[in-house]
């Protein structure tokens, strides 16, 4: 490799960790966007009209206007002052204008890299896969925006999963990609196997988890109940009532959707105590390191969950939930890369 080929190269790996940096931190911020109730501040699309925020007093009037007309102003912030509105609409512009960022960040450099042709082909494939979902990202942001400027106060908890389950989906498809290009590898993740499987379902699982996480904060579902370990004086829901076998699958049901998520937690936690067993029982020494790894992010996300629940959903304690999330999601591919071949 020459001096200029290896100096597209080492470009072409900091664009991709630079990209992941802001994938992450744009989770975060829409993790807070959605805590502080400001994801319907912004009532237009404004793909390219929204570059700049409001500069003076008429546009601050227009864009407060325009919001008093969606049912969250009418039915839970009526009270709401201009000053109080500035809040909520910056964290919802900073969201946005970080989303163009990411787009215009990938895409450019990536157009470099096409037409560079010194980046392996295999590589490039999954760079374009990554843009597209990029692309769809931001059409399932404003679909998701939609479905709370009619009948709602609040963005549909299906719709926000699906936004922030692909978000996940593009990170970890680049941590898995950076993973291959310094290891100089091309492991596919897709390599069902007998010895892969179990690693795969521990993934699985856990981007589960994180759907159904998105169903309990899109619902506010973890005000309802705020004990643990029990629901209440219970471990079922004292409200919950099951008529048919349709009621299990009432994800419109609060209290259902919570238990859902304590119990899916549960099940993360025997799950990885099984592979533990199992990696330790048959000496898999490559794996102790990553698996570690797992174990400290696994422990820490399941004390943040309950300190989020029993403080009555600090905002702080919901945000680093979230963040945990993400960083659990890395470790459980870490530990699938080691093992896959």
């Amino acid at each position: 490799m020459n001096s200029n080929d290896k100096k597209i190269n080492d470009l072409f790996i900091n664009w991709l960790g630079a990209s992941l940096i802001l994938v992450f931190l744009i989770i975060i911020i829409g993790g807070l966007t959605r805590l502080t109730n400001s994801g319907l501040s912004i009532t237009e699309w404004e793909l390219f009209e929204g570059i700049l925020p409001p500069l003076n007093d008429n546009s601050w009037t227009n864009y407060f206007n325009q919001y008093k007309e969606i049912p969250q102003y009418k039915l839970l912030n009526f009270k709401m002052s201009l000053e109080e509105f500035k809040i909520i609409y910056y964290w919802e512009y900073i969201h946005r204008i970080l989303a163009r960022i990411i787009g215009l960040f990938f895409l450019i450099p990536l157009i470099y890299f096409h037409f560079s042709k010194k980046i392996r082909i295999e590589y490039m494939r999954v760079c374009y896969l990554i843009f597209i979902l990029i692309v769809v990202q931001g059409v399932i942001g404003w679909y998701m925006v939609q479905s709370g400027l009619v009948n709602d106060i609040t963005v549909s908890h299906y719709r926000l999963s699906i936004h922030l389950i692909t978000a996940v989906l593009i990170i970890s498809i680049l941590f898995w990609l950076i993973k291959n290009i310094l290891s100089n590898k091309e492991k596919k993740f897709f390599d069902f196997s007998k010895k892969n499987v179990s690693y795969q379902i521990l993934i699985f699982l856990i981007f589960m988890q994180i759907i159904i996480g998105a169903f309990v904060s899109g619902l506010d579902a973890g005000q309802i109940y705020q004990t643990w370990p029990l629901m209440g004086n219970n471990y079922l829901p004292n409200d919950l009532i099951l008529k048919n076998i349709y009621n299990v699958f009432d994800f419109n049901n609060h209290s259902l959707v919570q238990f859902y998520h304590r119990n899916l937690a549960y099940l993360v936690v025997l799950y990885v105590l099984f592979l533990t067993i199992y990696i330790y029982k048959n000496n898999i020494s490559q794996l102790y390191k990553p698996l570690k790894i797992l174990l400290f992010f696994l422990i820490v996300q399941a004390i943040l969950g309950i300190f989020t629940l029993i403080s009555g959903l600090n905002i702080f304690l919901a945000s680093l939930h979230q963040i945990t999330s993400v960083l659990l999601v890395f470790s459980a591919l870490n530990l699938y890369y080691f093992r896959a071949k």
